[in-house]
């Protein structure tokens, strides 16, 4: 009899026990769904990208530079409103940023706007990492986002420049004087040897 009263005092104990185990555990997926609301909430705030040139170099661009077409378009799109099209989105700016890289026109091919590319490629890349995190640091991708706009700009900026400087017309004698200046058309330094007799 005893027995029988054990295991059934045995049995009350551990069936309350589940139950706030469960209690706990939905208490949990509550503060866990609240918190990937908030953010939510924060991304969709702060994913403002400068999705237009700022500069007629820029603009001018889009009609010739077709990657940059496209990442620009690429831009202008806003994710849905869930997490998994903001990892989505942000897969695709970065595929696209890559692309940048590979036909830059010719009067941009200098290493002033390819390191530009680069800083922007890098910057897309974090934003990838960062919103695909398990426990993706909003504050952190905000911020992200706001840099890729001051490299966009900066690119672009520096693209206006390189516009600029190709319509300076070149002075009489200045590309004799690149030239010289080049290291790799120099005479080279001939050491003469003390002992060899000269011909005079």
């Amino acid at each position: 009899m005893t027995n029988k009263i054990v295991v059934l005092l045995s049995l009350v104990f551990i069936l309350f026990s589940c139950q706030n185990d469960d209690q706990k555990r939905i208490a949990e997926n509550k503060k866990e769904i609240q918190k990937r609301e908030v953010i939510l909430k924060n991304i969709e705030k702060g994913w403002v990208f400068y999705d237009t040139p700022v500069t007629e170099a820029a603009e001018n661009s889009l009609a010739n530079w077709n990657e940059w077409r496209v990442f620009f378009v690429e831009l202008a799109q806003k994710p849905k409103k869930t997490i998994g099209s903001f990892q989505q989105k942000s897969k695709a700016i970065t595929k696209k940023a890559m692309a940048l890289n590979d036909n830059i026109p010719g009067a941009y091919s200098i290493p002033a706007i390819k390191s530009r590319i680069s800083t922007v490629v890098a910057k897309t890349q974090m934003l990838d990492l960062y919103i695909n995190l398990d426990n993706i640091p909003d504050k952190k991708v905000v911020k992200l986002i706001a840099e890729i706009n001051l490299e966009l700009v900066s690119l672009q900026r520096q693209m206006e420049k390189t516009v600029d400087k190709s319509k300076i017309p070149v002075e009489v004698g200045e590309s004799d004087l690149i030239k010289m200046r080049d290291a790799s058309r120099a005479i080279p330094n001939v050491i003469i040897d003390e002992n060899i007799p000269r011909v005079e």
